[in-house]
C-alpha cells in the first residue's frame, strides 16, 4: 500500500506518526485515506472541498504531482508519497 511521509509540523494531526500506509490507486484515493483515518489534518491540507491548498505539495518520488496527473495521479503500492507544504517567511 502507498505511504505518505508527514512533515515535523503536521505529525500532531497523525498521532506522531512521520509516515503513515494509506489505500488507494490514485493520489486523491491515498488524501482521501489519510482525512478519514485522520480527519483533523484535513483544513491544514484542502480548500473546504476537495482542493489541495495551493501551499501543499505532494511529491512522488522526485515529481511534484502537479507536474503529473495532479490528484489523478495513479499509484502503485509500493510508492511513497511526501507531502511538503511550502514555507513562507520574511
Amino acid at each position: 500500500m502507498p505511504s505518505l511521509r508527514i512533515p515535523t509540523p503536521l505529525r500532531s494531526y497523525t498521532a506522531g506518526k512521520s509516515e503513515v500506509d494509506l489505500q488507494g490507486a490514485t493520489v486523491a484515493e491515498v488524501m482521501q485515506d489519510l482525512v478519514v483515518q485522520y480527519p483533523a489534518i484535513q483544513p491544514h491540507l484542502f480548500n473546504g472541498g476537495r482542493a489541495l491548498r495551493p501551499f501543499v505539495n505532494i511529491f512522488l518520488g522526485e515529481d511534484n504531482i502537479k507536474d503529473l496527473q495532479g490528484m489523478d495521479t495513479p499509484l502503485e503500492s509500493d510508492d511513497r508519497l511526501l507531502l511538503i507544504p511550502s514555507i513562507a517567511g520574511g
